[in-house]
């Protein structure tokens, strides 16, 4: 596992690297691109200051026609005008005169009569002079001290021409700042951040939204280096970008590579618990039924000796213990040949449970063993099947004599609060270990030289799985005892 991390680490590695190497290569060539439309951009500027001028002389020009009499050098001026659309009107907005308006027919046509060749003409030149006058293209012509011609103008064929492909080029370069940039979320900005000239990869609403926005070149100014873009002259835009989709999802695939091993490896501990459990629940009721049915065949034979006892006139006291222990076993059999079956659950009261147990195992017991029953002074019930219920007393309460070698103190407190019944066990014994409080109640578990170590085991079993209760240990402390609690709902 400690490979397969490194190994995708070094490849997570390689391909951001790869990215980045990338990016600054097309950066580069962004650049020299930039460099070649900022160039454009500037002759484009040159060519249009430069018609500007050309319309100024123009104007001059037709100044010169009207107010002087040596007309010749106007007269080329004017006529030297071969691209520049140009409408000369008077102040009642008249034409008075033309140049290079597309549209205009200038020849006779055989097809039109002149009538028709004005009107068509006419119609071109007022819907050129309404172009030109939206534009505010216009230049005052002053001739005779108050009196004014209007020369409106607009750019030439070849001048609109270079135009467009100016603006081909432009759109042609944010295309490629876009398209170049493949998987990479890129910006491409402004130097100041103030306006994004172009993006690729990042989601149209966040662009118009400026707090996600900021906050998006913020966070990839921080992931990645910007590229400044040098177009000259001071001139300089800013590209932001950010590791790609798939570099992302190389990141991840370790954690989810090891959330899903994860998953398989509990959903197989899941299911091998299941199995075990299943497993020992088959064992465990085998074996319950098997001793049940064991039982059954020497508690007959006994009960018929108790009949053979009565009629020798043997003492009455000795055969009433004997009936009480007949009636034990009949218990424990009764007990065993429950497990695996649901029990019955009904409404008893637990003290007398706990007290018929109790007054039976004082008589089997060592009179070093002092027993207290702290109950309530009300009943307190709860769903319990008797005979398992009991069974758990027992295990307890043998466990605890165990734990004290014969002497000591056993106390059995029972308390109800908020719905639930607590039982608690104390005794005075050795206590038990913190580091196997839990292991106490695991199968095989015993600190004694003899005994299998199934009682709180099963004990956990009876109440957990067929009372829905809680069975653990409360207190305990090495040298002073130990206090096993268990809770029911009342």
């Amino acid at each position: 596992m400690g490979i397969s991390i490194w190994y995708t680490n070094r490849l997570v590695k390689e391909v951001a690297d790869e990215e980045r190497s990338q990016v600054h290569l097309w950066a580069q060539a962004i650049q020299r691109k930039a460099k070649l439309v900022n160039y454009t951009s500037k002759l484009f500027s040159e060519l249009q200051t430069e018609e500007l001028k050309r319309v100024q002389l123009w104007s001059d020009a037709t100044k010169a026609l009207i107010s002087s009499p040596d007309v010749s050098l106007a007269l080329k001026v004017v006529e030297s005008n071969t691209t520049i659309p140009i409408i000369l009107v008077n102040e009642d907005s008249t034409i008075s005169g033309y140049r290079n308006i597309a549209g205009i027919i200038e020849n006779s046509v055989d097809s039109l009569s002149k009538e028709e060749i004005k009107t068509h003409n006419d119609s071109v030149l007022q819907a050129n002079l309404k172009v030109m006058m939206d534009l505010g293209n216009r230049i005052d012509v002053n001739y005779y001290g108050t009196s004014y011609n209007y020369l409106y103008y607009k750019d030439s064929r070849l001048f609109q021409e270079l135009k467009n492909t100016f603006n081909d080029l432009q759109n042609s370069f944010i295309s490629e700042v876009v398209n170049d940039a493949a998987h990479t979320p890129v910006l491409y900005l402004t130097a100041d951040r103030s306006k994004v000239l172009a993006y690729g990869n990042i989601d149209s609403e966040i662009i118009q939204d400026s707090s996600r926005l900021r906050k998006l070149m913020d966070e990839m100014a921080f992931e990645n280096e910007p590229i400044v873009v040098d177009l000259g002259e001071d001139e300089q835009n800013l590209i932001l970008y950010a590791d790609s989709a798939l570099l992302n999802k190389l990141k991840t695939y370790p954690f989810v590579m090891f959330t899903v091993i994860g998953l398989f490896i509990l959903i197989g501990y899941w299911l091998f618990s299941i199995s075990r459990k299943s497993e020992q629940d088959q064992v465990w009721v085998g074996m319950s039924k098997e001793t049940a049915h064991q039982l059954g065949t020497p508690l007959s034979s006994l009960m018929g000796w108790i009949d053979i006892l009565r009629e020798m006139d043997v003492d009455q006291t000795m055969i009433n213990e004997m009936e009480k222990d007949i009636q034990r076993l009949e218990v424990i059999t009764d007990r065993f040949s429950k497990i695996g079956a649901k029990p019955n659950l009904q409404q008893e009261d637990v003290s007398e449970v706990i007290t018929t147990m109790t007054d039976y195992l004082k008589k089997r017991t060592s009179s070093k063993v002092k027993f207290e029953v702290i109950t309530p002074n009300e009943p307190v019930t709860a769903n319990l099947n008797p005979p398992l219920f009991g069974w758990v007393i027992e295990n307890l309460c043998k466990n605890a004599i165990d734990a004290m070698d014969g002497n000591g103190k056993l106390t059995l407190q029972i308390e109800r609060d908020n719905g639930k019944v607590f039982i608690d066990v104390t005794d005075t014994g050795k206590g038990i270990p913190p580091r196997k409080r839990k292991q106490v109640f695991e199968p095989g578990y015993t600190s004694k030289k003899r005994g299998w170590g199934l009682g709180l085991s099963l004990s956990k079993r009876i109440i957990e799985e067929y009372h829905k209760g809680s069975i653990s240990v409360k207190w305990s402390e090495i040298g002073k005892g130990t206090t096993f609690r268990i809770v029911l709902s009342s």
